[in-house]
This record gives structure tokens, C-alpha cells and sequence, in this order.
């Protein structure tokens, strides 16, 4: 064994570096090489070795020519195809092989594995670009094993650099759309640990997140077997903060990778079953040391390990990419229940800084309805984990109504929370404490509640005085921010300080009432579906009508058609924009010649023709403070890029029947209601008290139909105001953009607004490095294709839909929302400014939030991967008469464009039509 403590490199020069070099980096070292060395300074028993810098790499590819042929091969191969990846990775690597290594970097290579008198040698692929989250590329390249002698290490780095290519490097990069352009390659070359058993440790427990559990895979001789898969190995589970072994489970071990003497290494049949590879003080110290270097990196680790001679040595450490992120102000214990904000808002993209921070003022001034005093900071409700919101619904669990409550409520929301909900339910640190609710709970939940039931019952007595006072109510708010924005003075730091202070004076002072007033809105709508389904339920037919759905398929047809919704006006407000300009000669052929990025430029840059430019600043006008993911004020809005109004009015433009016309379908759907409701009066009617029970579902249903509409008011309220705070943002970012403080407008949306308020204040801090390095985060987290929709505060994480699993040949089951059925073709669209959707074609999509709808007139049907019977994309799709499906798990990458599939929006199940056909 080598003597870690006494070993001591030096710097050598840029080509290269060794592990005690201070100048050791992740673009010049890659991810494994610059972790290796952390460690290695830090003391940990490393084998000590050096890095071959990505400048090396550089060097060797620009000296060949190789970096433009290699890209020229690449624009003209086909990257989604097996056999051309297979083709394309041999031609560039036998390149690679045909050309040698620069004598300079040769020259260093060889003096430094003379000088620290390494024999054998690993030799090991550092990518710049590992570590993204849910983007592991662990195995992408290669490594080479007990290398032996001058010639073969030269040859062994030229093969490492080449592995940069391989086919499935190629394709991975291609899938997941990242840059092949300008890569490189650092390669590390160590110290050979000829390991009598070695293995992987996983500081946290990949399979169920748990952050307390080490796992621990070991395997006989070198580590090789077991990462290729040719190995079952021994698992050791350990509970880390016990410190104890708490689940064992030996592998067959039936072969082990030894080295060869004269280099390379050979396959050694085992009879090592019943035998435990690694000894449990072993086991119980490589626990231990993993901590150590979690603690190092700051995050759970995925470390390879050997061990010899009675000795641990750790080999490579690197981030566990698939665990999701924690809160990081969240202790583990007690155990808390987070649910994912963006579930149920049918937005799982990250939210900028400032986009929180909105949201926490939100919050704090909501809580006054309950009488707490909260600012953004000491709030406990929202946390953020993995750049996303998560709603702290621990004390609601703990409580024996509060589990009542969300029993009922969660499975119109989101289905597949309620489902994971209830699996919870007997974990034994999310029990119950004392049943009911304490007497101070209970004064705090009056203040609501009395105020509420009173708004409801004004609402229900005079209902078209109440939606008009409800709205008018915002309104009024807006109007007055408008003022106070205009009122704005000072130089650019005064004016940045008032700009931030907008909202959370706002919130403090108008939201509480504000935001009773519309709760009260759309409680009353809810509640009158619900009374009109109690009344009706036990003269309606069908399963559905026996309990396991909450409302029947004909009641829910009076939310068909609902009017005063402002997203459904605003979509019918685009249809008319889209039928003028049909009628249009001139915007009709500028529809026709030119794209529809062509058409928004020619509209930002004013040069429209008159009455099409006019149309579309009308709408804007109105509608342009939306966007997608708009509850994030760091989002762009329409109106400063309106694509995507672009696309859709082109979209409304090829329908040409007029059967199929947004506002004749809407008039036809408000008629379906009307005889939605005729229907249940002539059922009640027949029955005892009929009299009675007819003139109350009259009632409740005609409040329904008068107030449901209120559902949206709240969230197109405060998408408007979000709109206003970031045009003041953006205007302060333009002031300090001219005067060079920060680089880009929306530089101050990766802040806080207590940041802000310092940074108003001239607080000297590195402000641009924090809002790059947020801005990196940001971008980071926007590749993360899977979100929870449950976190708990242990690390554990849940993700699965409804009835994850397909249900029989081609079948495909989740939670039905919308009623009807429809046959067409699938369009997957993660970005409805990127895709144009062609009329009658089924959306399939993460979730929706308003900015979707549009889409909606043009759509056969919906499906979502998140949400419940009462979320946007629901509601909308009902009112619509768009059959829709919702918590459909991965449904974006089970299904792929022009798909044929029949939806039933009634039972919530999806054929696949070709998989019938078959």
C-alpha cells in the first residue's frame, strides 16, 4: 500500500496538475478529478495520482484538426438512430487512435508517473459537465484498469479522450439536448488499488431517499464487476445516525475482476455466497467515512471504495443526481409532509428567487385572516426544495380532522397526492397527537371561517352584486398599485427600493380582505355543485353515482359553458381576433407567408399592418400579463414576447368549420348545461318532497352557473399585479444595466426582495456572482424531468401518478375529469409557445396553468400528468367540453406525437389505438 500521509506532489504546469495543486478546478479538472482532489487535500485516504488538464484535451484535438471535422460528421449523421451512433463514435475514435498524444504533454505525462513512482495505473474519464440533476452521466465514459508501462498509459489516455464519443455519450447529449459543440475531457490518472473487495457507497438511500440510510454494495476483488452488472454483490444497509447495520443481504458474488500481472485485468469464478464480503467494523467505518465526505461535499455522495490489507481507500466521489433536494432551513426530525406547490398549480418548473419571495409576501398576508403576524421569513408554510415550492401540510396531518379534511379535498386537487396521502396515514411518526382541535386552533380558524360563511351566504343570496363587488374589489387594487407606480421618484436606488416595496405593502394592507372575498367566490360555486350533487345523487344512475366519484357525469355537465370566467373570455376574446383576421385580405396573407416568429417581430417592432397591430395590442392590453408558468413573477409575459398569442391565433385560423367555431362550441356547452339541469329537475321532481328538491336544485344550480365562474378571478387577479411588480423590476434593472451595476434587465429577479431592499440600500455585496450562480441553479433545475409530488423531511420522495401502471394491452388508466370521449392524434407539448397545436388533436402535458387555454379551443382532448377534478386544466376542460384525463404518470414519454389513441373522459382510461389495431 501507498503511504497517503507522506506522499506530496507539486504543481507541474497547465496540461497537467496533480491532487495537492491549488490550482485544481471543475472546468480544468472535471468533476471526478476535482473531487478526487478536494478530498486528497482534505486528508481522506486517497491513492494519489494526477489529472491530465481539460487543456490537454484541447491541445490534442486542436493540433489534429479534430474539433471542426468532428462536428461536421456530427451535422450530418442522424443522432437518434442506433447503427449511424455506432458508426459515427467508431469513426472519430479510430481518428483519435491514428494521432498521438503532443510532445509536450507526452513529455509531462511520462516525467510525472516516473516521479511518483506509480507501476500500475488507473486511468480514468473527468467530465465538465457531470453532476446536472436527473442528468447522471456515470459510465458515458471509459475507463481503463491496470495499466502497466509508458506505451500503454499513452495509448490508455488517447482511448480515455476518444471515450468522449462513444456512441451512447453521443446520444445521451443528443437526447437530453445539450451542446456537443466545445466539449472536453480531463482524465486522471492513479494509483492501481488491487482491492481484495470493493464496491459502491451511497450516503443516502437512492431507493427511497431516505437521508439517515448508507447503502452499501460489495463485491470481491475490483469494483469493475459489479459496476458492469456482471456481479450480484452484497448490500449493507446502515442506519447512519444509530450507527448500525440494520438490513444485510448477501449476493452470489459468483465472479470477481482481479489484475494480471503483466497488466489489464481477467475474470475469477467465486463460490462466495454464503460468504460476507466485507466484515461489519468495515462495514460500520466506510459508514462513517461517507458522512465525512458528505459533510465535505454538502450533499449525499456516491463514492467508490476498495479495500485491502485492512484498509479503506476511496476511489471517486460524486453527487447522488437522482435524490430531489431538501429544504435547506427543514430539520429532518420530526418527520415533516411537503406537497409540491407546482402539482397543483400544473407547473413543475423551477421559480425564480424573486418569484418566491412573491409568493412569501402572499403568504405572510393571508396569514392575518388567522390573526398571526408573519413576514416572509418566519412563515413555516412554504419551503423551497430543488428551486420549487413545497406546502408544509404537517400540522394538518397530524390533526384527526385535519386528516378528514384532506381525505376529502386532496382527490379533487390531485388525485395521486391523495392516493400517496393515504399510504401515509400509519406512519408511525406522522400519527395523530391529541384528537380535535385545540382551543387556540379553533379561535384562529373563527376568524376565518365567521367572516367566510357570511361572504358565502351574501354570495349565494345576490349572486351577480357579489361576483361584480368581487371583482370590481381587485380591480380597484390594481388601479391602485398603477397609482402608486406612477408616483415613483428619486434616483435609481430610492426608485428601486419603492418598486420593491409595492407588493408587500399591498399584501399587507389590502390582501387579507381581498383574499376572503374571493375565497368566498369560489367556495360559493363549489359548494352549490356539492349541494346540488347531494340532492341528486341517489336518483342518478350508474356507478359513479354509488359514491366512487365524487360528482355524477350529469352534474358536473352545469360547469359546461360557464360564463364571467375570465379565461374562458379571454380565449374567445383571440377567436374573434383569429376571425377578423380571416376576413382580413392583409392579415390574412400575412398569416399565410410568414411565420409566426416572423409576425411577433414585426408586431414588437410596430410594423403590422394597422388594424392587425391594433387588434393585438387590444388583447394585450388586457391579457398580456399572462404567460406560461405566470404565477412566477421571473417569467416572461405575453406581452413582452407574444409568440405564443401568435401561434395560437394562427392555430383558430385553419378552423373552418363552423360547427367547430370556440364560440358556437361554447354557446353549445352552455346549452348542454341547461339541459344538464332540466334533466336532474325532472328526476327530483318525481320523488318524495319532489317540490321541494326541485326548487333546490334550481337554486343551487343557478349559482353555479353565476358564481363558478369566480374560480379564476383570484388567479388572473394576481398574475395582473405579478405583471405590474415585474415592469417596475424591469425597469430598475434597466437603469442599473445603463449605469453598469448588473449585466441584464431581469438581473434583479434571481433576488430576494429582502435582497433587493439591500441591494437598494447599497449594501456591498458580490451581487453579480450571486445572481450568476442563481441563475445557473435556475437553469440547472429546469432539466430536472421528474418532480415529487410529495417530500417528506427525511428525504423520502413520491412520485407516481394514478394507477401508474398500464392497465392491460395498450390501456392506459388515470383520473377522469372532464366527461366525454374522443379518438385523435396525440400532440405532446412542454412549452405551448413551442408547439402548434392543429385542431382536434389530443394535448398531452405536464399540467396547465392559464396561459394553456388557448390551446384548449383548438384541442380534442387533455391530458396532464398532474392534476385533480378542481385544478386549472380541469375546470377549463369541463367548461369546454374537452374530454380530459389527469394524473396520468410520465404521460409525456408514454405517449409519443401522432399517436392514435381513444380517451374516455368518464373513466378515465386511454386506449391506444394501434396497439389494438395489431
Amino acid at each position: 500500500m501507498i503511504n497517503y500521509t507522506t506522499f506530496n506532489p507539486s504543481p507541474i504546469d497547465s496540461f497537467l496538475v496533480t491532487f495537492n495543486d491549488a490550482a485544481v478546478t471543475l472546468n480544468l479538472c472535471g468533476g471526478k478529478g476535482s473531487n478526487l482532489a478536494k478530498l486528497y487535500k482534505s486528508g481522506y485516504p486517497i491513492p494519489p495520482g494526477f489529472i491530465l488538464t481539460t487543456r490537454a484535451y484541447a491541445e490534442f484535438t486542436r493540433i489534429h484538426n479534430l474539433d471542426q471535422w468532428i462536428q461536421s460528421e456530427l451535422r450530418k449523421t442522424p443522432l437518434d438512430q442506433f447503427h449511424t451512433l455506432e458508426e459515427l463514435s467508431l469513426k472519430i475514435r479510430f481518428r483519435f487512435g491514428q494521432e498521438t498524444i503532443p510532445d509536450e504533454i507526452a513529455r509531462l505525462l511520462l516525467q510525472t508517473y516516473r516521479d511518483l513512482g506509480l507501476q500500475a495505473v488507473a486511468v480514468r474519464s473527468s467530465a465538465t459537465t457531470e453532476d446536472l440533476p436527473e442528468l447522471s452521466f456515470a459510465g458515458q465514459q471509459d475507463t481503463y484498469l491496470n495499466i502497466v508501462g509508458e506505451q500503454a498509459l499513452l495509448r490508455a489516455v488517447i482511448d480515455c479522450w476518444s471515450s468522449l464519443w462513444t456512441a451512447r455519450a453521443i446520444g445521451y447529449r443528443a437526447r437530453n439536448h445539450l451542446s456537443q459543440e466545445k466539449l472536453a475531457l480531463a482524465v486522471v490518472v492513479q494509483a492501481m488499488l488491487p482491492s481484495e473487495v470493493s464496491g459502491v457507497l451511497f450516503t443516502a438511500n437512492p431507493l427511497t431517499g431516505r437521508r439517515k440510510e448508507a447503502v452499501i454494495d460489495a463485491t470481491l476483488g475490483l469494483g469493475e464487476g459489479l459496476v458492469s452488472g456482471q456481479v450480484v454483490p452484497d448490500q449493507y444497509i446502515v442506519d447512519t445516525a444509530a450507527e448500525k447495520i440494520i438490513q444485510k443481504q448477501l449476493g452470489e458474488k459468483a465472479v470477481s475482476i482481479r489484475l494480471n500481472p503483466e497488466g489489464g485485468v481477467r475474470q475469477v469464478r467465486e463460490t462466495a455466497a454464503g460468504r460476507q464480503a466485507l466484515p461489519d467494523a468495515e462495514i460500520l467505518t466506510l459508514a462513517r467515512l461517507g458522512s465525512r465526505v458528505e459533510a465535505e461535499f454538502g450533499c449525499p455522495q456516491d463514492i467508490e471504495w476498495g479495500w485491502m490489507n485492512g484498509q479503506l481507500a476511496l476511489l471517486q466521489s460524486r453527487p447522488i443526481t437522482s435524490l430531489y433536494p431538501l429544504p435547506e432551513d427543514l430539520p429532518e426530525r420530526p418527520l415533516k409532509v411537503l406537497l409540491s406547490f407546482g402539482a397543483f398549480q400544473g407547473m413543475l418548473d423551477p421559480i425564480t428567487p424573486a418569484g418566491r419571495s412573491a409568493l412569501g409576501e402572499v403568504i405572510a398576508g393571508g396569514a392575518r385572516l388567522f390573526g398571526y403576524r408573519l413576514t416572509p421569513q418566519t412563515q413555516t408554510l412554504l419551503f423551497t426544495a430543488g428551486e420549487r415550492l413545497w406546502v408544509n401540510f404537517t400540522p394538518i396531518f397530524r390533526n384527526t380532522l385535519g386528516r378528514k379534511v384532506l381525505g376529502s379535498a386532496l382527490p379533487m386537487v390531485e388525485p395521486a397526492a391523495g392516493a400517496i396521502f393515504s399510504k401515509l396515514t400509519n406512519d408511525p411518526e406522522l400519527l395523530p397527537g391529541s384528537p380535535g382541535v385545540s382551543i387556540k386552533a379553533r379561535i384562529r380558524l373563527a376568524k376565518f371561517l365567521v367572516p367566510l360563511i357570511f361572504n358565502v351566504l351574501n354570495n349565494l343570496a345576490f349572486p351577480e352584486a357579489r361576483r361584480k363587488y368581487i371583482v370590481g374589489r381587485g380591480e380597484r387594487i390594481l388601479e391602485q398599485v398603477k397609482d402608486l407606480a406612477r408616483q415613483i421618484n428619486g434616483d435609481r436606488h430610492e426608485k428601486l427600493r419603492q418598486r420593491v416595496r409595492l407588493l408587500p405593502d399591498i399584501c399587507a394592507i389590502e390582501l387579507p380582505a381581498t383574499f376572503l372575498a374571493f375565497v368566498s367566490g369560489v367556495a360559493s360555486g363549489v359548494a352549490s355543485l356539492n349541494f346540488v350533487s347531494m340532492l341528486t345523487r341517489s336518483h342518478l344512475t350508474g356507478s359513479e353515482a354509488k359514491g366512487d366519484r365524487i360528482w355524477h357525469q350529469e352534474v358536473l355537465e352545469l360547469t359546461r359553458g360557464i360564463p364571467n370566467n375570465p379565461t374562458t373570455s379571454m380565449d374567445l376574446a383571440l377567436w374573434k381576433v383569429a376571425k377578423d383576421f380571416r376576413e382580413d385580405p392583409e392579415m390574412a396573407e400575412c398569416f399565410s407567408r410568414q411565420s409566426p416568429q416572423q409576425i411577433a417581430h414585426s408586431y414588437l417592432a410596430g410594423s403590422l399592418p394597422p388594424q392587425g397591430q391594433a387588434a393585438i395590442r387590444n388583447f394585450l392590453d388586457q391579457y398580456g400579463g399572462r404567460g406560461l408558468a405566470e404565477i412566477d413573477l421571473g417569467r416572461i409575459r405575453w406581452s413582452e414576447d407574444p409568440l405564443h398569442v401568435i401561434q395560437v391565433i394562427g392555430s383558430y385560423m385553419q378552423i373552418t368549420n363552423p360547427e367547430m367555431a370556440p364560440d358556437v362550441v361554447f354557446q353549445r356547452s352552455a346549452q348542454t348545461a341547461q339541459e344538464a339541469k332540466n334533466r336532474l329537475l325532472r328526476k327530483v321532481r318525481g320523488t318524495r318532497y319532489g317540490w321541494l328538491k326541485a326548487r333546490l336544485v334550481d337554486f343551487f344550480a343557478s349559482r353555479v352557473r353565476a358564481l363558478m365562474g369566480l374560480r379564476e378571478n383570484p388567479k388572473f387577479f394576481a398574475v395582473r399585479m405579478l405583471d405590474l411588480i415585474r415592469s417596475q423590476l424591469l425597469l430598475s434593472g434597466e437603469e442599473f444595466v445603463q449605469c453598469g451595476e448588473i449585466e441584464q434587465r431581469d438581473d434583479f429577479l434571481y433576488l430576494t426582495f429582502t435582497e433587493l431592499e439591500s441591494f437598494a440600500a447599497r449594501e456591498t455585496r458580490d451581487w453579480r456572482e450571486i445572481i450568476r450562480q442563481r441563475r445557473e441553479s435556475y437553469q440547472r433545475e429546469l432539466l430536472r424531468r421528474q418532480i415529487p409530488r410529495i417530500l417528506l423531511s427525511d428525504g423520502r420522495a413520491f412520485y407516481e401518478g394514478v394507477q401508474a401502471v398500464d392497465a392491460g394491452e395498450g390501456v392506459v388508466v388515470g383520473s377522469p375529469v372532464s366527461p366525454g370521449t374522443v379518438e385523435g392524434m396525440i400532440r405532446v407539448v412542454f412549452d405551448p409557445s413551442k408547439s402548434q397545436l392543429q385542431p382536434g388533436e389530443i394535448l398531452v402535458c405536464p399540467g396547465t396553468d392559464p396561459s394553456w387555454t388557448p390551446l384548449f379551443l383548438a384541442a380534442g382532448g387533455l391530458i396532464m400528468e398532474v392534476g385533480g377534478m378542481m385544478t386549472h386544466g380541469a375546470v377549463v376542460a369541463r367548461e369546454y367540453g374537452i374530454p380530459a384525463v389527469v394524473g396520468v404518470h410520465q404521460a409525456t414519454s408514454r405517449f409519443q406525437n401522432g399517436q392514435r389513441v381513444r380517451l374516455d373522459g368518464s373513466k378515465g382510461i386511454i386506449q391506444c389505438m394501434d396497439e389494438m389495431n395489431k
